[in-house]
């Protein structure tokens, strides 16, 4: 692979904005990183490189908020997230990329929507939705690093407080990329240039951490979760142009 200066550069914005996201956003900013990327790699060394990066900026992010997270919901989603992975790993190649990337961009463009034009937390969502969004989670997660939308999906309706959310949301993907690490290296995916080069780009990761970190202390608990919103409806629309183009 030829390092250009856009290469280059497009992984510090990938790396940048995933740490910003995982921070301040919960990932829903970070389902752009593997995309950008393949505009200059495969989506095979993106979702690979980014995998040790993300897990460098989970441990930033969990000093931050681990103490925040609820218990009872991580208990709730976990376990169908497991099985999402395992479902990635067993499917590795047989699925169109293409149409899952439309399909992602289709749900969160239809989730924004909805949550910007009616209360998301009047009510709670029966469990069976926390599980089936834990388990699309898991697997779109282990496919492109794109759990944030199907996590914030559950999340954002569950009566939590701002740190409650982000608690949540960090612990849930953090112990999630961990599970991804085993499959991924059996796969192969898990190679001494990819550690490499996601070792270079480690303070990156860190700045993006602070920054997000910085960002959502400065933005009020009812912005904030319509930023989220609309920053998955642009995301869903520009995942649902790279599936149909």
């Amino acid at each position: 692979m030829a390092f250009d200066w856009v290469f280059v550069a497009l992984m510090i914005v990938a790396v940048l904005l995933t740490g910003i996201s995982k921070s301040g956003f919960a990932g829903g900013v970070g389902v752009v990183a593997v995309p950008l990327i393949s505009l200059k790699a495969s989506p095979t060394f993106a979702v690979a490189v980014m995998l040790p990066l993300l897990i460098v900026m989970d441990v930033f992010s969990l000093k931050a908020w681990w103490r925040q997270r609820v218990d009872r919901l991580l208990w709730l989603m976990f376990p169908p997230a497991i099985l999402g992975v395992a479902v990635g790993y067993f499917t590795y190649g047989w699925f169109n990329e293409a149409l899952l990337t439309l399909l992602l961009g289709i749900f969160s463009v239809l989730f924004g929507l909805w949550g910007l034009f009616k209360p998301l937390r009047g009510r709670l969502l029966p469990t069976w939705v926390g599980r089936l969004c834990g388990g699309i989670a898991g697997f779109t997660s282990f496919i492109a690093h794109a759990g944030g939308p199907p996590l914030n999906f559950y999340l954002l309706q569950c009566q939590l407080t701002k740190q409650q959310f982000l608690g949540t949301a960090v612990v849930f993907l953090a112990i999630t990329n961990l599970v991804k690490l085993v499959p991924y290296t059996l796969l192969g995916l898990v190679t001494f240039d990819n550690l490499t080069i996601a070792l270079l780009l480690m303070p990156v990761a860190w700045l993006g951490i602070q920054l997000g970190l910085i960002i959502q202390r400065r933005v009020d608990g009812e912005l904030f979760f319509r930023v989220i919103l609309c920053l998955l409806i642009l995301l869903g629309i520009r995942l649902i142009i790279d599936g149909v183009s």
